[in-house]
């Protein structure tokens, strides 16, 4: 009804710079979508105050409907990145939208692994957020690098690792380009970042590795036996103080300043279970 009136302008922003077809888009109204791109003056790659464009918004939201449609239009940039660096591929791929994923890597001129402003590309979000079935298909990409470093150091298997996604976590383990050992800028590495956050399966699974250093420490002579101990991670401790992690000339100093440290906190329980440990592995005499 509005669109037959005169004097309607189509493509008119708000003050977020937002178009109605902006706005239908991130909402998967394809029916209004349909309608919008059929009128004269109607900018279907114009973005807003945060650069963010209608196929930026529907990717985000995953409504495939909508970023077909989108895609059709020869103006639509399928790259065009927001405020921020974040791509609507890379949108797509943090939230798990499958299908969304599907049809912009199945377009020319869409870079797999381009990266946001902090160099995180749309394989580390996706990982970060623990997104399998994306994770699995930006893998089987010519072109995307699986041991990409961001602006910290960090590559995806950090954010797979520091948020639990054990599953994510295997999958970049069976890469040769992987490396399970890297070090962040910070000193902080995948075991680390599990340890410190309580995932013992991450853990667990990072230990199998004959590459990963079960000591590590950081650029604060920090442990992951410490930062697990700091945040009262009673299984990781566990795992950590194994025999077959834990071995015979493992650093007594190191597992008292992590009782410290856990004693500081309030966590009882991992004060005991490190006691327990000094007790049957008694320090030898200097």
């Amino acid at each position: 009804m509005l669109l037959e009136r005169d004097g309607i302008n189509p493509d008119h922003a708000d003050n977020g710079g937002r178009t109605p077809l902006c706005c239908a888009s991130g909402g998967g109204h394809e029916g209004v979508v349909k309608m919008l791109l059929e009128q004269d003056g109607v900018n279907p790659n114009l973005a807003d105050n945060n650069g963010r464009t209608p196929l930026w918004c529907a990717s985000w939201s995953g409504y495939e409907g909508v970023v077909k449609m989108l895609l059709e239009r020869d103006e639509v940039n399928p790259e065009q990145p927001d405020n921020d660096g974040e791509t609507p591929l890379l949108e797509a791929a943090a939230n798990g939208h499958q299908g969304v994923v599907k049809m912009l890597l199945e377009r020319d001129g869409v870079n797999p692994n381009k990266a946001d402003n902090e160099s995180r590309t749309p394989l580390w979000h996706a990982s970060l957020q623990g997104r399998e079935g994306v994770v699995e298909m930006l893998l089987e990409r010519d072109g995307v690098n699986p041991d990409h470093v961001d602006t910290g150091g960090q590559t995806p298997l950090f954010g797979a690792a520091r948020n639990g996604h054990v599953g994510v976590v295997k999958m970049f383990l069976d890469r040769d380009e992987v490396i399970p050992d890297r070090l962040a800028n910070n000193g902080l590495n995948p075991l680390s970042c599990a340890a410190s956050n309580g995932h013992a399966e991450v853990v667990k699974t990072l230990l199998e590795r004959g590459d990963v250093h079960p000591d590590r420490p950081d650029n604060n002579g920090r442990t992951p036996l410490r930062l697990a101990s700091c945040n009262g991670h009673e299984e990781v401790v566990k795992v950590l103080l194994k025999p077959d992690v834990a071995r015979p000339n493992k650093p007594h100093s190191d597992v008292q300043a992590s009782r410290w440290a856990a004693a500081w906190k309030g966590h009882l329980g991992v004060v005991n279970i490190l006691l327990a440990w000094e007790e049957a592995n008694p320090a030898k005499p200097q």
